[in-house]
């Protein structure tokens, strides 16, 4: 049997940039509609933290509002897409569930904002840490 180097545990397995942001997000399944907000955004995904288990693999509408800046002005830029639950984990001594919700159908250029605000917000920390 072939012997398998191991990744360090550091190292990040990600294909996209991934940033920890609060993001208005509404999510619908068959059973509803639920309104929370994300901890992290990529563009093919994000984690939220949510008031009902969601089963692996059930199927979402996602709607995200991205805080977009135009000009001197932030305005909200409405992302629609589909999604399907990855992950969804309780979390110990409280009502809620650590849910990943990966995009499963996401318009292309919708798929570019998220990264191009990723990016952005990376930045930005980036700069704040080293002034």
């Amino acid at each position: 049997m072939p012997h398998r180097a191991s990744l360090p545990v550091s190292q990040e397995k990600r294909r996209h940039l991934r940033v920890d942001y609060n993001i208005p997000v509404k999510i619908s399944s068959d059973h509803g509609d639920i309104l929370t907000e994300t901890k992290n955004l990529s563009c093919s995904g994000a984690f939220c933290r949510v008031s009902e288990r969601l089963e692996p693999m059930t199927k979402l509408k996602v709607q995200l509002l991205l805080p977009m800046r135009k000009s001197d002005k932030i305005k909200p830029k409405k992302i629609s897409c589909q999604g399907v639950v990855i992950r969804s984990q309780t979390v110990p001594r409280e009502d809620y569930f650590d849910t990943a919700i990966f995009f499963s159908d996401i318009a292309p250029k919708d798929s570019r904002t998220i990264n191009e605000f990723v990016e952005s917000m990376i930045e930005k920390k980036n700069d704040g840490k080293f002034n």
